[in-house]
């Protein structure tokens, strides 16, 4: 297994060429990611409980939908049933990603009530509203900022960590360094890309509904919506897309045709 170091410009081609997966069969790959968000969302409904649950599946369901982006770059046929295929390899280590993820995010907003009195875990973990004098006060900023220092460690060390894990089989531990190793040798593209959806998934459809929504009589609101939802149907198949490329460009391993 082996990490390439790329240039800053292939951060903006993980995202383009994700777009072009999304492209070749756009409809199974948005049905698989709408079905995976209902899924997720029904069974968060359940307290604690759904939280542990999710949280727990989500390497694996990430893994699913690596298999998707594979299979349609490689022209083998899609099903419905792709979106569980992620279960079906090292699922034992999946699991433990999942756990070690949950663990490592409880803690980091352990350690942001130092700066809040749990204001923020409270409101990530429970759904609990903070009162006007802790976000007046400033507290509860502070408290988010430092759990997004501590946090971007905790995400490059899970960006491919789940597919390192179901698609060669290698250890939680093993996967999470990898992962991490990875993502700083490839600081710059990961930089590129951040920059890129950032104005494809915000700056580009905040324009185009504020066009829309100057030029649109008012009481076409509707309109709005509708082509608010077909943005997000498309931008989030293809970032899911992009994922899957960017792990594509970077490792090169002697079973990447496996």
């Amino acid at each position: 297994m082996q990490a390439l170091t790329l240039p800053a410009a292939q951060g903006w081609r993980w995202l383009t060429d994700g777009f072009r997966i999304f492209r070749k069969n756009h409809l199974m790959l948005t049905f698989l990611v709408v079905s995976y968000w209902v899924l997720m969302a029904l069974v968060n409904v359940i307290p604690v409980i759904g939280t542990i649950a999710t949280t727990l599946c989500i390497p694996a369901f990430s893994v699913s939908l690596m298999n998707a982006c594979r299979s349609i770059e490689r022209g083998t046929p899609l099903g419905p049933q792709l979106l569980f295929s992620g279960f079906a390899s090292n699922l034992r280590a999946l699991l433990t990603l999942g756990a070690i993820y949950l663990a490592a995010v409880v803690a980091i907003l352990g350690l942001s009530a130092l700066a809040d009195d749990g204001a923020l875990m409270a409101m990530m973990l429970a759904g609990q509203k903070p009162d006007a004098e802790t976000v007046s006060s400033g507290s509860l900023l502070l408290a988010t900022e430092i759990a997004l220092v501590l946090l971007c460690p905790l995400i490059m060390a899970y960006w491919y960590a789940p597919v390192l894990a179901g698609w060669h089989g290698l250890s939680p531990a093993k996967a999470l360094f990898f992962s991490f190793v990875a993502c700083l040798r490839n600081w710059r593209p990961f930089l590129v890309y951040s920059l890129a959806i950032g104005v494809v998934a915000t700056l580009v459809p905040g324009i185009v509904l504020g066009i829309l929504a100057a030029l649109l009589p008012s009481g076409a609101s509707l309109v709005l919506v509708l082509m608010m939802v077909l943005l997000i149907l498309v931008l989030a198949p293809t970032l899911f897309a992009s994922f899957y490329v960017s792990y594509r460009d970077v490792f090169v391993s002697a079973d990447d045709d496996a």
